[in-house]
């Protein structure tokens, strides 16, 4: 996992992530977050995406990670090429106006499947899950969240401002190094022993 600089307020708002799925792991519960963010786009794939990937790295598990928004939309075609950057291999399996695409981050597991959802949509979990807010403007709008039992407010900036600039790419490729940096921040101490 890549290695980022994170502010001490930033590790704050992560300790209180790692603190809770280090929990869940202690009692024999299985980690289920969703990432959310208004459209369910762009952050919080982003967000799903690493997160997973970091627990399967620090091999920190059961975890299963999802996305969704306030609303559906489409998952960004800029968020998948970007992420394909990144390494994965990425593969559209469905067009139209909510495309699906199929990550693979590692062989011999199964490919997040990549699309836009409401939080509370299948295949969500209904109940018995974190809900990591990854947009203020989701955490602003949605203050309650049903079947929730815990919630984290780790908000960034969108890479949607970027989008038609000539920043396009190094804006969405810093916001998915970002999120890759957290959540292996996360996940490592998830799975490191209590001091």
């Amino acid at each position: 996992m890549e290695r980022t600089a994170i502010s001490p307020e930033r590790k704050a708002l992560l300790d209180a992530l790692a603190a809770y799925i280090r929990e869940k792991l202690r009692s024999g519960a299985p980690v289920r977050l969703i990432f959310i963010c208004t459209h369910n786009s762009r952050r919080s794939h982003f967000g799903q995406v690493w997160a997973q990937i970091a627990a399967h790295h620090f091999g920190v598990g059961p975890v299963e990670c999802y996305s969704g928004g306030t609303e559906a939309t489409a998952c960004n075609p800029r968020t998948a090429v970007a992420l394909g950057r990144a390494g994965l291999r990425v593969q559209a399996i469905a067009s139209g106006e909510n495309p699906v695409y199929l990550l693979q981050y590692a062989d011999g597991v199964n490919p997040i499947a990549a699309f836009s959802k409401v939080y509370d949509q299948a295949p969500n979990p209904a109940v018995g899950f974190a809900a990591v807010m990854t947009c203020v403007q989701a955490e602003e709008n949605c203050p309650f969240i049903p079947g929730a039992e815990n919630r984290f407010s780790i908000t960034c900036d969108d890479p949607k401002a970027a989008d038609g600039t000539p920043e396009e790419a190094a804006v969405y490729d810093a916001r998915c190094r970002q999120l890759a940096g957290e959540m292996g921040y996360v996940f490592e101490r998830a799975s490191a022993p209590e001091v």
